[in-house]
């Protein structure tokens, strides 16, 4: 039999059924304690041995994906620090939920059209892989029954939950890995799809929908923030759910579900059986077996936690005190005259928040967009430096510079050069300062340049200027006199 190749697989006729789990970070402090959720890169201060065994769930069997972990037999290393606590190493029971990162939680599940439960249980699900030292990870399922539209039609939340992120890995040997504790606890917001799915490019717009929906929200930022998994199976194939880890960039989700099902048609072409299991995706877009896929038999409730219970006093609060979408911020930005490429600008760069600041300061929009973002980028690019380093070297200054410009220090003409001298490195004081020539002097070689390339229009000849004078001039000035003298 052969293969079909990427990309053109009938989707319709394999049967293929997907969704999305998405685990996100949340900007709190963690979940069950009051510690910071910072990671830490410098020695820890302690260091506790333990093993870890499989237990039975509610239903009193013990998982299978439990078992498979707990027969490797390995020891677990957890390193410390002064603000590790004795819930995080599973020594003192833990306390109430953390309130700011459920209502972040309620908001993204309102987002999501989803119902919100008002009365629901703290769960323990087993995991011995060492990830959590109680042997357990605590989850709280917060909503239901949600959807989101797409091209290809809609989309349903099968769940959303708040759990704990797990510990962080430092080393895996043999008979021994390494954990460390300051990522254990950070409060995860979980997002599961139903599985209606039906194309990698819906799957990848689901995703994009979803992150849009996240980051509107208080969420950490940055590589390792944001974990997201694809479920699927394919009716063709014996329809076994196949959970494929970290499918992480939005094209790469289309690349790993074409690829799952060219290793499936490959192995029931050899009529091999495919087995129900947790793979790992790889940046090429193939996978590689992780471990067997879990079961419902991991999951037990939270002894040491009362029922949750979530108000609908709470609900109401939520939905009336909604962060705005992407979309809305395009609208709001259009409204006061950012052209398309500026409103990109300012919202992918994360430069909303400045940008509102600065307004207030100096009142003219356009302006202080490319001040912040476009003027930034092309000094990035000039001086062969990255977008992030120019505008982490910029950014204590921009206040002073729009000061400097509403007192009349400097003009607008002179932004973009005030800026490239601090890049360079040079003091504030040194970059707002512009000698200024006796104009008639200058007049006289504005003159010259024109003379000597004549038939140019005006901005051409304004570029050779600024050249030629770099500073000495103002954009104004410079202009002025370039039109008393071109037509």
């Amino acid at each position: 039999m052969s293969v079909e190749k990427e990309n053109s697989f009938d989707y319709e006729k394999l049967g293929l059924k997907c969704g999305l789990e998405i685990h996100q970070q949340l900007d709190t402090t963690k979940l069950f304690c009051n510690c910071p959720s910072v990671l830490r890169s410098d020695a820890p201060d302690f260091t506790v041995e333990r093993k870890l065994h499989a237990v039975a769930g509610e239903s009193g069997e013990v998982d299978v994906a439990a078992s498979y972990q707990a027969s490797l037999g390995k020891k677990f290393i957890y390193q410390g620090y002064e603000t590790t606590c004795l819930i995080e190493l599973d020594e003192e029971p833990p306390k109430q939920i953390n309130e700011e990162a459920l209502k972040i939680a309620l908001q993204v599940a309102v987002l999501l059209n989803c119902r919100v439960l008002h009365v629901t249980q703290v769960m323990r699900k087993t995991v011995v892989d060492g990830s959590n030292t109680g042997g357990f990870q605590r989850t709280v399922l917060i909503a239901q029954d949600g959807y989101v539209e797409t091209g290809y039609g809609k989309v349903g939340i099968e769940s959303i939950a708040l759990e704990e992120d797990a510990a962080r890995i430092i080393s895996n040997e043999k008979d021994k890995v390494v954990y460390r504790l300051d990522r254990l606890g950070i409060p995860l917001i979980e997002i599961a799809t139903s599985p209606d799915i039906k194309n990698p490019e819906q799957a990848k717009e689901v995703a994009l929908y979803i992150g849009e929906i996240l980051r509107a929200c208080k969420v950490k930022r940055g590589i390792g923030t944001i974990r997201q998994d694809v479920n699927m199976s394919i009716k063709k194939y014996g329809g076994n759910r196949i959970e494929i880890k970290g499918v992480q960039e939005p094209q790469l989700i289309i690349k790993t579900i074409n690829s799952e099902i060219e290793r499936q048609g490959k192995l029931f072409s050899e009529k091999k059986k495919i087995d129900r299991e947790v793979r790992k995706a790889l940046p090429s877009g193939e996978t590689e077996f992780l471990r067997p896929l879990p079961s419902a038999a991991r999951m037990y409730p939270e002894t040491d936690l009362p029922l949750l219970k979530i108000k609908e006093s709470l609900i109401d609060d939520i939905r009336s005190n909604l962060p705005k979408l992407k979309k809305e911020f395009e609208k709001e930005l259009h409204s006061l005259g950012l052209t398309e490429e500026l409103i990109k600008v300012v919202l992918n760069e994360g430069l909303l928040e400045e940008f509102k600041e600065l307004l207030k300061i100096y009142h003219h929009p356009l302006f202080v967009a490319k001040m912040i973002g476009m003027y930034p980028k092309t000094i990035a690019s000039h001086e062969n430096k990255g977008f992030e380093e120019v505008y982490g070297l910029l950014a204590e200054y921009f206040l002073d510079i729009l000061h400097a410009l509403k007192n009349k220090k400097i003009s607008e003409e002179d932004v973009r050069e005030v800026m490239e001298r601090i890049v360079r490195g040079k003091s504030l004081q040194e970059a707002i300062k512009f000698e200024k020539s006796e104009l008639g002097e200058m007049e006289e070689k504005i003159m010259n340049i024109i003379k000597e390339k004549p038939g140019l229009n005006a901005n051409a000849y304004m570029g050779l200027v600024m050249q030629e004078f770099k500073g000495k001039i103002s954009g104004k000035e410079a202009m002025e006199i370039i039109k008393k003298h071109v037509k």
